[in-house]
């Protein structure tokens, strides 16, 4: 059975990849970030097992994961939870950037470094669902396009590091898309929010199922998924 490994799966993109692939019957790992949010993973997928650690702290994954039951082979890693703190550089503070770094680029760095084994004996696959932010930056997105920008990095360097070992790299760049961390940004944009003129979380499930399923021969290493309205 095909077994993937799903950060954020309790809401938006991370959610209805989650769905897509349960209801194909694939394995699911879903990782939370305390005991709580297991539970809740767990209810509302019930074929799937869950493991905790919490992005937040990044040097304690290793400790984490060490006392807990992980899969011996991993088809996917799929990077899809995120923070954001909007700010302006003059009045960001450190908590501001270290808790985007953390979470968004130093978690995922470490977390694949602990699935890499199970990776490479799958000859699996490894997704970032990054931002367009990690393609460009504007005012008020400096520590969280850092974080996307340095995703980016790490992303391409695994690429080059793992082809040998068969293991396939893809980033996914969403533009502004309708999940509860949108909704969190216009709160601190002061903007209005309206679901439908952003892209609908399914669509980029979709890009990533493709990515997914496309045939050994060929990788998709970067792809921009932008709203059509």
């Amino acid at each position: 059975m095909t077994a993937h490994l799903i950060t954020g799966a309790g809401s938006g993109i991370g959610a209805a990849v989650s769905a897509r692939l349960a209801e194909r019957g694939d394995e699911l790992w879903l990782l939370a970030r305390d005991a709580g949010r297991a539970r809740e993973l767990e209810n509302r997928f019930p074929v799937a097992r869950t493991i905790v650690g919490d992005l937040a702290a990044p040097d304690k994954l290793s400790w984490a994961l060490s006392h807990q039951e992980l899969p011996d082979r991993l088809d996917s890693l799929l990077h899809i939870a995120g923070v954001v703190e909007l700010g302006e550089v003059g009045e960001l503070t450190p908590k501001a950037w270290n808790l985007q770094l953390a979470a968004n680029l130093v978690a995922p760095a470490e977390l694949t470094r602990l699935m890499l084994p199970g990776l490479r004996a799958a000859r699996g696959q490894v997704i970032f669902v990054n931002s367009g932010a990690g393609l460009h930056a504007g005012a008020q997105w400096a520590a969280y396009a850092a974080s996307k920008h340095g995703l980016k990095a790490l992303a391409d360097a695994l690429r080059l590091e793992e082809h040998d070992n068969g293991v396939r790299v893809t980033s996914v760049y969403p533009g502004r898309t309708a999940t509860p961390m949108q909704v969190k940004v216009h709160q601190q944009e002061g903007k209005e929010y309206d679901a439908s003129r952003w892209i609908d979380p399914e669509s980029v499930a979709t890009t990533i199922l493709a990515a997914l399923d496309l045939p050994r021969d060929a990788e998709i290493t970067d792809v921009s998924v932008r709203p059509g309205r």
